[in-house]
């Protein structure tokens, strides 16, 4: 079965704090009726600090959503190739074993998709079947991961490489001061993630099976209102109370496959924000410590967008490995309302140490 090797991810060298982005919001949004409301968020978002691509003074300019895009086009191009190149070693391949690429953003926009340049620069054999997502948000991460499975049933010994790429500070806007807003400001990060799915063989996350769903009519629940400076983040202040609904649906998929959502040995969870992962814990009857992945990725670099599973996963196999057939969920989250979900068993092929 298709495997998920570790994950490779690197954030951007410019760091702002929480107090720091608490001070900008006060000083920028000064003598607004909503300031002292997401004031009062922002410090309940868990989120320590984050990083981004641009010094926070060039960060809070807006020079136009042309020259955005080129540092988009710019800053994507630096970063992924070498984390690219980490996570191909983690999988213990090289670029010409790679048949796919499916490249995951929604913070900016290129034709032909970066998977063209990537299959040049990096090396990939000119026949990769390229796979761009670029509107599912959040999301994202999962829904690679998912259509990464699929690829490897639907072509048996295939490989696919799987590259994040969210430069959420790249669609900051000055001027908009509406509480959704606000709190995006606070929350997301910039962040370069890639992984493999190997068909055969590897060490990892063994995928068994996958899923989607969609919350119906919520589509303008998170959105982009598309503008002349750019992307604007719009979101529902309902969005927090969806793991009520999506719950039941996770409990659904893995009882289809014979297991209990609440009795899994690890999860690997979109960290959309506190109220997410503890709505979830408190609905699937789990510990808030299982998503102690998602929540280390929240604290150090906010919401990365769909970066924030591989992430997580990468942390998975940091600490101490799972014992081979534990069972796992992933679940990513975002624009739809949709979620993307997936069950698995930790594998490993290595030979065991001499003595």
């Amino acid at each position: 079965m298709p495997r998920l090797c570790k994950p490779a991810m690197s954030a951007p060298e410019h760091v702002i704090t929480l107090e720091e982005t608490l001070e900008f919001a006060e000083e920028a949004h000064a003598g607004k009726p909503q300031l002292p409301l997401a004031l009062r968020l922002i410090r309940n978002t868990g989120v320590k600090k984050r990083h981004i691509v641009q010094p926070i003074e060039k960060t809070l300019h807006h020079p136009g959503f042309e020259e955005r895009n080129r540092i988009y086009e710019l800053e994507s191009k630096k970063r992924c190739p070498e984390v690219i190149e980490r996570a191909l070693a983690n999988a213990e391949l090289t670029a010409r074993d790679i048949d796919a690429i499916i490249y995951v953003s929604c913070t900016g926009f290129l034709m032909p998709s970066l998977t063209a340049w990537l299959i040049n620069k990096m090396g990939l054999r000119s026949d990769t079947r390229q796979i761009p997502i670029s509107q599912l948000g959040c999301a994202a991460g999962g829904a690679a991961i998912n259509r990464a499975h699929d690829f490897c049933l639907a072509h048996p010994g295939s490989n696919v490489l799987i590259v994040s790429c969210e430069l959420c500070s790249l669609c900051y806007q000055p001027t908009a001061d509406d509480i959704g807003s606000l709190l995006s400001d606070g929350l997301f990060g910039d962040a370069v993630a890639a992984a493999v799915v190997r068909g055969l063989g590897g060490t990892g996350i063994e995928l068994e099976r996958n899923a989607s769903y969609l919350i119906p009519n919520t589509e303008d629940w998170i959105s982009y209102a598309v503008r002349d400076t750019g992307f604007h983040f719009q979101l529902d202040r309902r969005v927090p109370g969806t793991m009520e609904p999506l719950a039941p649906v996770l409990r659904e998929l893995a009882k289809d496959h014979s297991w209990e959502a609440g009795s899994l040995d690890f999860y690997i969870v979109h960290a959309g924000g506190p109220r997410i992962l503890d709505d979830l814990a408190k609905f699937l009857e789990v510990d808030r410590k299982v998503f102690r992945h998602s929540w280390a990725t929240l604290t150090e670099y906010g919401n990365i967008a769909s970066a924030v599973v591989l992430d997580a996963a990468r942390r998975l196999f940091e600490e101490d490995a799972p014992l081979p057939g534990a069972t796992g969920l992933i679940a990513g989250f975002g624009p739809g309302i949709t979620a993307e979900m997936a069950l698995g068993t930790w594998a490993d092929d290595s030979p065991p140490s001499a003595g």
